[in-house]
């Protein structure tokens, strides 16, 4: 049993809460146990230049942690990001990006902003589910208006952490969906972002403490499909009670 009583394979309590602000597009406010991040997707027909000679749409995603979403206040940032709200936003970005096909997009821009309201370990794939929510609802909406004639969504995107963790067990053991705690004491460290059909899109992963066997990333990565595989069940139920040409 883990800190939380969980066992190694079970992920923490996920919740998608769909349409929290009236305003943009799509909407989402995605919950990993304690983590929570509130996340939007703005449509505009603002294309960077080098896409508007392509002739194709883009998808990009901003990222950032609230004052008090941590134990101690985090402060602010503006547009000159850290380098790791900047590493994180570019891997929430390139993951959401593989779900679209940009000529079937056209000529708008979709941006995917995440923030943290509250953070307990896992914030980046937390923000990687709820943002292709908040982007799918986006693309709902945009087919609504007859800005698009059909979906450009090539794939479902979901993503989870693993590890192997020492905290509270006599030796480090394989575990899913790793809390604060637990990524904290972690000696190996991954983060899976996978298609609902079980396509790998990334692996980020790196060794905390000892270099670790083939094996080990083998079980790390099994360990992250089932628990992708779970995630992906329910970001599928929701779509698919909210848009009508859900298919994915």
């Amino acid at each position: 049993m883990r800190l939380d009583g969980r066992r190694h394979d079970q992920l923490r309590p996920f919740r998608l809460t769909p349409d929290v602000n009236k305003h943009a597009e799509g909407s989402c406010v995605v919950e990993m146990g304690d983590t929570r991040v509130h996340c939007t997707a703005t449509v505009t027909d603002e294309l960077p230049r080098w896409r508007k000679e392509l002739g194709e749409g883009w998808v990009t995603a901003e990222y950032r942690m609230l004052p008090r979403s941590t134990h101690t206040r985090v402060r602010r940032e503006g547009d000159h990001p850290s380098g790791r709200t900047a590493e994180i936003q570019r891997l929430i970005g390139r993951s959401i990006r593989a779900a679209v096909d940009y000529k079937a997009l056209g000529a708008y821009q979709i941006t995917v902003d995440c923030d943290v309201m509250q953070a307990d370990g896992g914030t980046r794939t937390a923000a990687i589910n709820g943002g292709f929510v908040a982007l799918a609802l986006a693309i709902g909406k945009m087919m609504e208006r007859g800005q698009l004639k059909e979906s450009p969504l090539k794939h479902l995107i979901c993503a989870v952490s693993v590890g192997l963790v020492g905290v509270g067990q006599a030796e480090p053991a394989p575990m899913l969906d790793l809390c604060y705690k637990e990524d904290a004491g972690a000696e190996t460290d991954l983060n899976l972002v996978m298609t609902g059909g079980g396509l790998l899109v990334e692996v980020q992963g790196c060794a905390e403490g000892e270099p670790f066997p083939r094996d080990v990333l083998n079980e790390l990565l099994s360990l992250g499909a089932s628990g992708n595989a779970e995630i992906a069940r329910a970001q599928r139920a929701l779509l698919a009670d909210r848009l009508p040409w859900w298919s994915l």
